[in-house]
């Protein structure tokens, strides 16, 4: 029997008090939708259908490219309506599935649990909380047997002390889903069509319901504003620190550490508070990162030290380097092994030679620098006439004194030779010396502004 999800993404979410979709806020740097859609790929299921809503277009955009069906719910009546709109698309010899796309965080094993569960009657995923307020509730007979599920707001006094509750994610042959979903009503104080109301369409019949307990309270918790979302990332950020600690990796606090993507260690790792991963970043082995560093989707080679307050975006950093404090490496540069980018450096494009070194205050963009290569203080490549961007080469060995201008298109030399202050605007070739400094002038008798002969 093959297995459908569908994801309930409709909702409007107007506690987050935003202009965003709900389902798109960001958690962990992906869009919560995104990380239950992520979930429901690790079932290998046969087809995931997303019924969207409010901001349909939004959210239908910040999926692109996936494999998704897409079903639109015109009118929010209500969960059972919403899986409705999704039911002409299933099989009746399909298994499915329903999560809801602002509840990210459900282990995948708690999911393959529940399908498995479903294979042949209903299976509601259910929670036990200290504070239920809000949530249907778990209603069993005598022996334990599931018998209903009844909504906060429908519940008697007794009922509301019941701290079971019901998630809200349901697996179910499809062919019971066509079966009791058209025959659910919405007498209810809501007015709307509940899915766990086919539950007790089946039980009438009787059909066996089958529940299955979630691994905790956090991972159920749906977002419904800033507050559970904050709580959510923090709890996604402890369960990363977590890993990587098992993994061998040093951090100086877990507390302090924000992974927004995939971050890859090995061996020997050691991660300062306060820095921020983004996109793909991997840490060869004895890597060392500072504190307050942001790094995104950047490979950093084995023994290679990354300062304080560096930022790294789309860079490629070899083994033995050194990086920082206070730089920053922008998208298409490369380091080559041994190479250093000291404080207060940028550099975009930029290929950096093995045991190059631009130690401070320089800014190198478009340049294709070879080995052993200095860079002095102040340095500048001038790589942008207004119009077109230019490129930079300097060859292995090459000194560049400190603040050196070189206006490209320029190439200098192996072991050619940059006097400080210099601007270049013609090839440096092999071994040559090159001085572009207006005439020093000395004028004698000179008076400081603002002094007289008596001062």
């Amino acid at each position: 029997m093959s297995l459908e999800v569908v994801i309930l993404a409709a909702g409007q979410g107007s506690r987050m008090r935003s202009s965003l979709p709900k389902v798109l806020h960001l958690l962990a740097g992906k869009p919560l939708l995104q990380h239950v859609i992520d979930r429901a790929r690790q079932l290998s299921p046969a087809a995931i259908h997303v019924v969207a809503g409010h901001g349909a277009d939004q959210v239908r955009a910040a999926c692109e490219g996936q494999a998704l069906s897409w079903v639109e719910q015109r009118q929010q009546l209500g969960t059972g309506h919403a899986v409705l709109q999704a039911l002409p698309a299933i099989g009746d010899d399909s298994t499915v599935l329903v999560l809801y796309g602002d509840v990210p965080l459900v282990p995948v094993a708690t999911l393959e649990a529940l399908v498995g569960a479903a294979a042949s009657a209903p299976a509601l995923l259910t929670a036990s909380l200290d504070d239920p307020a809000g949530y249907g509730r778990i209603l069993r007979d005598a022996d334990g047997e599931f018998r209903a599920v009844v909504e906060h707001k429908d519940a008697t006094d007794f009922e509301r002390a019941v701290r079971e509750v019901n998630t809200g994610i349901l697996a179910a042959p499809a062919r019971l889903l066509h079966r009791y979903l058209p025959r659910v009503g919405n007498s209810n104080q809501q007015r709307e069509y509940y899915l766990p109301d086919v539950l007790s369409l089946a039980l009438a019949d009787g059909v066996v319901v089958q529940t299955a307990p979630a691994e905790s309270a956090l991972s159920v918790m749906g977002v419904n504003d800033q507050l559970q979302l904050s709580v959510l990332e923090r709890e996604l950020q402890r369960q990363r620190a977590e890993a990587l600690l098992q993994a061998g990796v040093r951090l100086a606090d877990p507390a302090r550490i924000d992974i927004r993507g995939s971050l890859q260690c090995g061996r020997d790792v050691f991660i300062d508070v306060n820095c921020v991963f983004t996109g793909t970043v991997v840490l060869g082995d004895g890597v060392s990162i500072g504190p307050n560093c942001v790094l995104g989707d950047t490979t950093i080679g084995a023994g290679s030290e990354v300062c304080a307050m560096s930022h790294l975006q789309s860079a490629r950093v070899g083994s033995g380097c050194t990086v920082g404090p206070f730089a920053r490496l922008r998208v298409g540069t490369s380091l080559g092994d041994e190479a250093r980018v000291g404080n207060f450096v940028e550099t975009k494009k930029a290929a950096i030679g093995a045991g190059s070194k631009i130690n401070h205050l320089s800014y190198v963009g478009d340049c294709d620098m070879g080995g052993g290569v200095n860079i002095g203080a102040g340095t500048i490549t001038c790589n942008y006439d207004g119009v077109n961007k230019h490129i930079t080469r300097i060859g292995d060995g090459a000194f560049v004194g400190s603040n050196a201008t070189l206006v490209a298109p320029v190439e200098i030399g192996p072991d050619g030779f940059v006097a400080a202050g210099s601007t270049i605007t013609r090839p440096v070739a092999t071994g040559e010396l090159a001085v572009g400094r207006g005439k020093q002038r000395n004028i004698k008798g000179w008076t400081r502004p603002g002094t007289t002969d008596k001062d």
